[in-house]
């Protein structure tokens, strides 16, 4: 899956009344705290409002989190291979894990887009208050499926989440669309271009 978050970046510091560069400063700054689940978008707007001497009033709140939410999902695209793929190995009796760093509106994003009804798990880092690259993530997944770390295969774009499962025992593939960014991956872990790549691998 991919977003043109630029569109969010351009559109909320707009409702908010602040200029771009600092919305951003500001959002990376929680982003931690969103993606754990400890603050919620309405508390870090609120706070970012307050932050930058504007009145967090609550219909503006609420305005901001609808039109992140809705922005999102507008914005937001499956790869063309990730809905066949999910499909053949659902179809081979392969058990499915999404581990997802996220915010809170994943998971209708995911339900949107019919990937919840693919996978036998989605495992949001907003949820369990663990995101990727931790051990803890990748172990709750594994309690989830019920299967043991060799048994398991995990997929990334981030060479850091493909170290992080090898780090928790569990083989890791790093997925590179496009062109290469020059980065070396994780140790331990395969590269391919494309999830019918990964097919092979099981």
């Amino acid at each position: 899956m991919t977003c043109d978050f630029s569109v969010l970046r351009r559109e909320l510091p707009v409702l908010a009344g602040l200029p771009p560069d600092v919305w951003s400063d500001e959002l990376s700054r929680l982003s931690p705290m969103l993606n754990d689940g400890r603050m919620t978008k309405a508390a870090a707007f609120g706070e970012i409002l307050r932050a930058n001497g504007r009145e967090p009033r609550p219909e503006l709140v609420r305005e901001m989190v609808r039109a992140d939410q809705e922005l999102l999902l507008a914005n937001s695209r499956l790869y063309d291979d990730a809905v066949p793929f999910l499909e053949n190995l659902r179809g081979r009796g392969v058990k499915i894990a999404i581990v997802s760093n996220c915010t809170e509106n994943t998971r209708p994003m995911l339900v949107g887009f019919g990937v919840d009804a693919l996978a036998d798990a989605l495992v949001l880092s907003c949820e369990v208050g663990s995101a990727k690259p931790a051990a803890e993530i990748f172990r709750y997944a594994l309690d989830r499926l019920a299967v043991p770390p060799q048994a398991a295969v995990f997929v990334d774009d981030q060479a850091s989440f493909c170290a992080g499962s090898v780090a928790a025992g569990i083989s890791a593939v790093q997925i590179v669309r496009g062109e290469p960014d020059g980065n070396a991956p994780a140790a331990g872990t395969s590269v391919v271009r494309s999830l019918p790549e990964v097919e092979l691998l099981f």
